[in-house]
């Protein structure tokens, strides 16, 4: 990897948007087709690097900071995730493409699968790592849930002392997310045209079966399930994570045709 990009903090790439009615950070590498990485919820552009190198070889890398992370602005309204959705979708047509790649981990892998449903002709292919369809520990494991429980908490009682070590609404809005949304139903998920790439690993935040559930309500689905790797695959094994994607995005989908 170039350890000389300053990915997230890179004036050659990096521009500003105006994006319902917040100021949206995203920077822009390579050439070709469009591909969009989405990062986590405690993430931001640098998280990606890893991808951004690696994909903007072939194509046009597109990573934002999503609302209230990096250089970009959270705005007065609570976070969301169709907040992030349409704030992606509002990128895509303030940057003039139709349609674009997805590719998400954990919080982006929620957009992605949002991108789908919602936006349908914006979305050519997603692939979607670590996402849950809903909260709780029927979709995630119980020491996550507890754990932004407890972050949630904190962050309330910090900010009740009038703390300002660190932006404590942004954490408050950040884990009240993951506790309280999504909420993508089976029916949802159905409305997704689009090929999707249904990524975890068998160390996940994110139950197995909940991962299967979500692969097995989309019409047109592969599912990858990394063994011995965690959440954080993008950057432990970016090698295997970016090949698999890779290989999804440029070959034609192959569904139930190929167990014949």
């Amino acid at each position: 990897m170039d350890s000389s990009i300053p990915y997230g903090n890179n004036k050659d790439a990096g521009h500003f948007a105006l994006i319902n009615g917040v100021k949206i950070y995203f920077e822009v590498y390579g050439k070709g087709e469009p591909l969009i990485l989405i990062h986590g919820n405690g993430g931001n552009i640098a998280g990606m690097k890893y991808q951004a190198e690696y994909f903007s070889g072939n194509y046009t890398v597109i990573i934002p900071d999503c609302r209230g992370r990096g250089k970009s602005e959270l705005g007065n309204e609570q976070l969301t995730y169709m907040q992030m959705t349409e704030d992606l979708a509002s990128l895509m047509d303030h940057l003039q493409y139709d349609a674009a790649y997805i590719a998400g981990r954990s919080d982006g892998g929620i957009i992605g699968l949002m991108m789908g449903i919602y936006f349908p002709l914006k979305v050519k292919k997603i692939a979607a790592f670590g996402a849950n369809l809903w909260p709780g520990k029927t979709a995630l494991y119980p020491a996550e849930v507890e754990s932004t429980i407890k972050i949630r908490k904190h962050a309330e009682e910090m900010i009740a002392k009038n703390d300002k070590t660190q932006d404590w609404n942004l954490v408050k809005q950040r884990f009240s997310l993951m506790e309280t949304q999504p909420h993508i139903t089976s029916d949802d998920l159905k409305k997704i045209e689009a090929p999707v790439l249904v990524m975890s690993c068998d160390r996940d935040l994110i139950l197995e079966e909940h991962t299967l559930f979500i692969y097995r309500n989309i019409p047109k689905s592969n599912l990858c399930i990394f063994p011995g790797e965690t959440h954080w695959v993008t950057n432990a094994n970016p090698e295997l994570f970016n090949s698999t994607v890779d290989k999804f995005f440029s070959e034609p989908f192959k569904g139930e045709e190929i167990r014949k």
